[in-house]
């Protein structure tokens, strides 16, 4: 298995959207292109393959070329859905996980977390920047799918807290390669 079939990347595209009016954040116009083409973009160089966890517009995602995953649980549970999602369809050692609302992704993240992982020998690596950890931007280990299956089955829900209970480290990245878009006053960066 060749470096980059080692690992496979979820972009995160399930959410509804609420501080976005509810419009599908990953079809969002920012400079002229869709956020999740910024994403795919970013992304597609630094893995074997890429996913997309989406609930909404399954088809127009569909077009990008890549599988398309909606969450298997009920009701929007969040972001940990999508990663469970994909843990259940990849077939890579490493989960590369990325929001689709983050255009600016470092050309070398994948790399980073994964070297970051290897020699601290942990199974989770978090970005993180000068001033606070991006939580929904991470590199993990995908035989942790039964810990992050029986988090949720908790009905635990948050992506700090199931991290929490793991051995991780973190890498400093700039802060504007880590920015996200949340609000519509984001996109006119």
């Amino acid at each position: 298995m060749s470096d980059l079939e080692r690992i496979a990347a979820v972009i995160l595209a399930g959410g509804e959207g609420r501080r976005m009016g509810g419009v599908d954040k990953g079809l969002i116009a920012y400079r002229g292109r869709p956020l999740i083409e910024w994403a795919l973009a970013a992304l597609e160089p630094q893995v074997g393959e890429c996913v997309i966890s989406a609930n909404r517009n399954l088809a127009v995602y569909a077009a990008y070329g890549h599988r398309v995953l909606p969450d298997a649980l009920p009701d929007f549970p969040g972001p940990l859905a999508g990663v469970l999602a994909a843990f259940q369809s990849v077939t890579s050692e490493w989960l590369v996980v990325v929001p689709c609302d983050t255009p600016h992704v470092p050309v070398d993240l994948v790399a980073r977390l994964q070297d970051a992982a290897v020699q601290e020998k942990v199974p989770l690596a978090i970005a993180v920047d000068e001033a606070r950890m991006h939580h929904t931007c991470f590199i993990v280990r995908t035989d942790q799918r039964d810990t992050l299956t029986a988090f949720l089955a908790r009905g635990e829900r948050a992506v700090r807290h199931w991290q929490a209970g793991l051995s991780s480290t973190t890498v400093c990245f700039e802060a504007a390669s880590l920015a996200n878009f949340n609000t519509p006053d984001d996109l006119l960066s």
